[in-house]
Order: C-alpha cells, then sequence, then structure tokens
C-alpha cells in the first residue's frame, strides 16, 4: 500500500512541474480554434471570443482609457511561454482599463495572456498602414528573465554563456594562436 502511495505521490509531483502560467478558468475561456492567423486576417469574425496568445512586448501606452501593449505574436509552448522569437505572424494589441508600467512591461519582454477579441485599429507602423486585431486583457503573464533562460536562449542570454566563432575552424591558422577574448571584427 505504501509503494502505491509513494508511486501515486511522485507521479503528482511530476505532474505539477509542467504548470502553466495561465489559470484553469481563464484557459477555460479559450476558443481553441481560434488561430492566430484567422485573428490576424479578419479581427472582426472573432468578436467575442477568448484567445490565448504569447509573444513579445513591442511598446506601451497609457492613456486616460487605459493601457496598451502592442505585442509581436509567437507561438507558446505547454506551459505558455513563447518559443521561437524568430517566428511572427504578426502583431496585435492588447489593451486594459488600468495602468500599465512601463518598467514592468518592458519591449522585449515576453508575455502569455488570455483576453477577448474586441475589434481591429489601423494605426501606422513604420511606413505603413498595419491593421491590429485588439484583444482585451483577462490575464496576463509577464516572464522574468530568470524563467526566459529555463532551456531557451532567448530573449535574455545566461551570463555564463560562451560562443566561440571560431568553433567550427574558421580561425586560420593552427588553434594555439586563437586569441583568448572577444574577438572583434572591421568589416
Amino acid at each position: 500500500m505504501t509503494t502505491i502511495s509513494l508511486l501515486a505521490l511522485c507521479a503528482l509531483a511530476a505532474l505539477s512541474g509542467c504548470s502553466h502560467v495561465i489559470s484553469d478558468e481563464a484557459r477555460r475561456m479559450v476558443d481553441p480554434s481560434v488561430t492566430f492567423s484567422g485573428l490576424r486576417e479578419n479581427p472582426v469574425s472573432y468578436q467575442g471570443k477568448y484567445v490565448l496568445l504569447g509573444g513579445v512586448i513591442a511598446g506601451v501606452k497609457n492613456t486616460k482609457e487605459g493601457g496598451q501593449l502592442e505585442i509581436m505574436e509567437v507561438k507558446i509552448d505547454q506551459s505558455g511561454m513563447p518559443e521561437d522569437t524568430f517566428r511572427s505572424q504578426g502583431r496585435f494589441l492588447a489593451t486594459t482599463e488600468t495602468f500599465l508600467d512601463s518598467m514592468i512591461f518592458k519591449p522585449g519582454r515576453l508575455v502569455t495572456l488570455v483576453g477577448e477579441v474586441t475589434g481591429k485599429k489601423t494605426m501606422p507602423l513604420d511606413e505603413l498602414d498595419y491593421t491590429y486585431p485588439i484583444i482585451a486583457i483577462k490575464e496576463v503573464h509577464v516572464w522574468k528573465s530568470y524563467d526566459a533562460e529555463k532551456g531557451y536562449p532567448y530573449p535574455t542570454p545566461s551570463p555564463y554563456y560562451y560562443y566561440d566563432p571560431y568553433y567550427y575552424g574558421h580561425w586560420p591558422g593552427p588553434y594555439w594562436q586563437r586569441p583568448l577574448g572577444p574577438v572583434f571584427r572591421r568589416w
């Protein structure tokens, strides 16, 4: 009997390590049939539906009406963490009636959120007019730098990370003549 109890306890502990950063209540509201590509093409047709999205903060703005995050969408993994920050299907705006502190919601930080699709907004992005889907934030998680270092190389490099650009034999000469510090080239 104690062996079975011990196995059950170990299984429960293993499963609890893979918890999601968004609450179960918020995730139950999400419509899994909504894809970001579909949302990007026609945000108005998804009004009133809840989505689970992740990405990289591109900008934060606060007005009298509340706060607004401009987010570059990135796919998320099982725990809710944005995976590959080099692949995106576009941007969206996440809005709230409360103030968003720009020291917490810094550009470049990863976020995961659940929110309701409320429409679209066209604004200038560089030299073109870009149509953003608007998501009213229900729940949001901002990833801390140490969260991002759990096996993911981005967005914050580890201070102990070492990269040797000459590892693959691109150094012109024997290995003992390679420089010991960082190499800066002039092009």
